[in-house]
């Protein structure tokens, strides 16, 4: 079944490229990081037409991470992270999850 067919998700601010389904959002209450500062961002439970960079310690808000960050395959613009690795066992849920901050996608 053709995925794009009456899609609900998020695209790419800069260059339109469709990078999640409205469907895999899991929380819309998370904080991430822009060039302008931070602001609202959106748990992912997959994400579509991105790019994974290697992954890197970082720690955050919640406590210490691994995680990759996040590319339009399209455009290159960072869209956010994923969670690779989770120092603490109340963090665990987010492994494999991807965050897309509000400031960078677009719904459509």
């Amino acid at each position: 079944m053709d995925k794009s067919v009456g899609l609900r998700g998020y695209c790419c601010f800069n260059c339109r490229n469709i990078v999640a389904d409205h469907n895999d959002m899991i929380n819309k209450e998370f904080l991430g990081r822009h060039e302008k500062g931070s602001g609202r961002a959106f748990l992912f439970s997959h994400a579509i037409n991105v790019v994974e960079e290697p992954p890197y310690y970082m720690q955050m808000i919640s406590g210490p991470h691994v995680v990759s960050d996040i590319l339009c395959a399209e455009c290159g613009k960072n869209l956010g992270w994923k969670y690779k690795f989770s120092f603490r066992d109340v963090n665990k849920y987010k492994e494999g999850k991807i965050v897309m901050v509000k400031y960078n996608i677009i719904k459509v």
